[in-house]
């Protein structure tokens, strides 16, 4: 297909429509709607498509060999986790188009039911691909570590009878049986849990009965049977459980037993925006999920067509919601597996280096932070001895008047809820604002938002009608010259659990000039401010989206001089397509655009005569990629003199339109410097990255280099003559 060039009054196109209640989206943008003279197919790739490219990045992980065995195993399980999330959420809310009798179209012009088309298509081969990896690749190779997944029939006599005897005492008294007969209605089944499916009949007639057993999640999955201790041989539950179900049912004829597992629907229909009271109507839609429609129905191999006809009438599905799998259901049982304490087989163990701004004890903090401004890159250097210390400090500190949170997700044992607790019990002024709707966390937010209030911390749940996602903290403290502000802004959650294994940057500053903004940033989340001109924060959703694609066009410009011009972009995903088109342009007019996108992306690079400078890379490997960088070259001849900022946002229209956001500009030379070199080492990396082609598609690159999270770990050392800090923490 011939490319035309795109005409500048074009550059606005139709918002993606990938969202339920479409008509509130385009009310909350101000951007003129006009068509534009290409086809969305030709621009655009849609976000399940590249979501699912995204899964097969990770799942390829599983299958390298450059990676340690038990480390693979991780692998696997994390790309059987993101299908069932995939199916809650974005097959979920498809089908909920569906039955609304709404089509919204993706951003690559295609209706609801075209998507969930494609996405059958696509994931019934991933569904193999994990199968393979699994049986091919990752059991033949645990075999040579001494690491033997068994079956039944595979165990000898003796181990037979030790797995009945372990059978009878731990599992048996916990198994429930559920029949379904006049007397018996179908039973609940909850979501994600794996069950047993069993045809029976009664000894005196042929009519078929069907029982359901669920498969406790409370027991390990996988039994470790007693042997030489230097081989480890594990059975699985499910296994044992279907070998002596006649002792479940005595004297009834079992004709069939197969594992099946439901994925139900967590879109939600609720409206919060209408809610007088946000914590009622997030707990009302938890209770709601429990019950929501089926979505997917997985099954074990040779099915018995009677049971999957009689699932299908009972749980009102059709033929494309089946899903038959030759493997295991969930690979999450595996983490017993994968949690083996032997240390060959995983990543080296990696302890983050404490900066020497961060190594003076007590209130010294503030010092360092006060002489020059400290940017912190995660899990390469401590988030305990930097961003947890902050605020334990300042919970302790008689001079701190005031500490103000946003806390997205914490995780559990929080210290950062301890040390919001222990300062309102001194008598600090404490305002944390918890995000009830954080997607999957929605229970554990509300349990310490009651905790907080409890304990007399001022606690709000945000702008009515838009997520809180900023990652922003500010503490306010009584100095000899008047108050001082500080203030962390990071791209990360405050959760000590996956700074270890998320990679996020962090900026502590008194830089009047961003704690001013922080301080009326505050105020917009607390009362009902309408500030909208903050001199250094890019806010979300009052001038983030403005601001960046004013810097995209100034790029433009730059290039069409003749001056040079570049944009370089991290964050995890990109799906906003007036940005995408503003891009589109830049590169039209010679701007050099590198975007290292980790999940899916919508705009198409290397299309000849639309985004030939544009590339994108997404790099997958040992930590899950999460900080946000942009960079603007702003016509510089030193790249440092550009402009640099870090913060919470995606380039997503929920990220951009529809949540609330902060993103922080660097300031300070030397942390320019820092974050160009983090930069450089992601577009040279050539062992963890994928390249994306012009068609959505992605080829991975393939060196034997250390990988840019390697690099990243002997380069932090290399320069931070710090201390490591220990391996345990505070929060596992």
């Amino acid at each position: 297909m011939k490319v035309c060039k795109i005409r500048e009054d074009f550059l606005v196109t139709p918002k993606a429509t990938s969202t339920k209640r479409t008509s509130k989206r385009k009310s909350s943008s101000k951007q003129k709607i006009v068509d534009h003279p290409l086809s969305s197919e030709s621009l655009f790739t849609s976000r399940e498509t590249g979501w699912l490219h995204f899964n097969r990045r990770v799942l390829a992980e599983a299958a390298d060999p450059r990676n340690p065995i038990l480390e693979r195993l991780k692998f696997l399980s994390i790309s059987g986790s993101n299908l069932d999330e995939f199916f809650m959420k974005r097959v979920g809310g498809l089908k909920r188009h569906l039955a609304y009798g709404v089509s919204p179209k993706s951003a690559d012009g295609k209706t609801p039911l075209m998507q969930l088309h494609e996405v059958r298509q696509a994931v019934i081969p991933m569904l193999l691909e994990q199968v393979n990896c699994f049986t091919k690749s990752l059991k033949p190779a645990l075999e040579k570590e001494g690491i033997f997944l068994m079956a039944w029939k595979e165990l000898s006599d003796k181990e037979r009878e030790q797995v009945k005897k372990y059978y009878s005492k731990n599992v048996f008294p916990v198994l429930t049986p559920l029949s379904v007969d006049p007397g018996h209605p179908f039973p609940f089944i909850s979501n994600l849990s794996t069950s047993l499916g069993v045809t029976l009949k009664h000894p005196n007639n042929d009519e078929k009965l069907f029982a359901r057993l669920k498969i406790p999640k409370v027991l390990p999955q996988w039994i470790k049977i007693d042997s030489d201790p230097s081989i480890f041989r594990f059975v699985s539950l499910q296994e044992v459980i279907k070998e002596n179900l006649s002792d479940l049912f005595p004297a009834m004829h079992v004709l069939e037993a197969m594992v099946f597992r439901l994925t139900r629907n967590a879109d939600s229909d609720q409206d919060q925006e209408d809610a007088e009271d946000l914590l009622e109507a997030i707990e009302e839609e938890l209770r709601q999920r429990r019950f929501a429609e089926v979505v997917r129905l997985e099954h074990g191999p040779n099915p018995d067509p009677w049971m999957i006809k009689f699932l299908m009438e009972e749980l009102e599905l059709t033929e494309d919601d089946i899903y038959e799998l030759s493997g295991d259901l969930d690979y999450t049982d595996l983490s017993i597996i994968s949690e083996l304490n032997i240390p060959r087989l995983k990543f080296e163990v990696y302890a983050p280096v404490v900066a020497p701004a961060f190594l003076e004890e007590g209130v010294g903090i503030f010092h360092a932070i006060k002489i020059a401004d400290q940017l912190v890159h995660h899990p390469f250097e401590s988030f305990s001895a930097s961003v947890e210390k902050f605020i334990h400090v300042a919970s302790e500190d008689p001079k701190v008047l005031a500490i103000k949170m946003t806390l997205y997700r914490t995780g559990d044992n929080s210290p950062f809820i301890r040390a919001l607790i222990r300062a309102a019990a001194q008598g600090k002024q404490v305002v944390c604002l918890v995000e009830l709707k954080a997607r999957f966390d929605e229970e554990r937010n509300i349990y310490w938002a009651t905790e907080l209030e409890n304990a007399g911390v001022h606690v709000v749940y945000g702008v009515v009608g838009l997520k809180t996602h900023a990652k922003t903290a500010l503490v306010v403290r009584q100095e000899a010259d008047g108050l001082r502000c500080y203030v962390h802004i990071g791209t990360g959650n405050y959760n000590v659990a996956t700074s270890r294994f998320y990679t996020d940057l962090g900026l502590l500053t008194a830089r009047e000039e961003i704690t001013n903004d922080i301080v009326e940033f505050f105020h917009f989340l607390t009362g009902r401010s309408l500030k909208s001109n903050y001199q250094h924060l890019l806010i979300a959703p009052v001038n983030m989206f403005n601001r960046f694609k004013a810097m995209i066009d100034r790029e433009g410009e730059f290039a069409k001089a003749g001056k040079v011009s570049q944009i370089i972009a991290k964050f995890n995903n990109f799906e906003e397509n007036d940005l995408a088109m503003a891009l589109y342009s830049a590169s039209q007019k010679g701007t050099d655009i590198d975007l290292i996108v980790r999940g899916f992306c919508a705009i198409r690079p290397g299309v000849p005569g639309l985004s030939e400078r544009l590339r994108v890379t997404s790099i997958i490997g040992r930590f899950l990629e999460h900080s946000r960088i942009f960079y603007f070259r702003n016509g510089s001849h030193d790249p440092i003199d550009g402009d640099f900022y870090i913060g919470s946002a995606d380039w997503m229209y929920r990220n951009l339109h529809a949540r609330v956001e902060a993103v922080v500009p660097i300031l300070d030379r030397s942390l320019r410097e820092k974050c160009w070199e983090i930069l450089q080492f992601y577009l040279k990396e050539q062992r963890q990255a994928w390249v994306m082609n012009s068609d959505g598609t992605y080829n991975k690159k393939a060196s034997n280099d250390i990988g840019v999270h390697q690099a990243l770990m002997l380069a932090t050392k290399s320069r931070i003559k710090g201390i490591e800090e220990p391996e345990s923490h505070s929060e596992s």
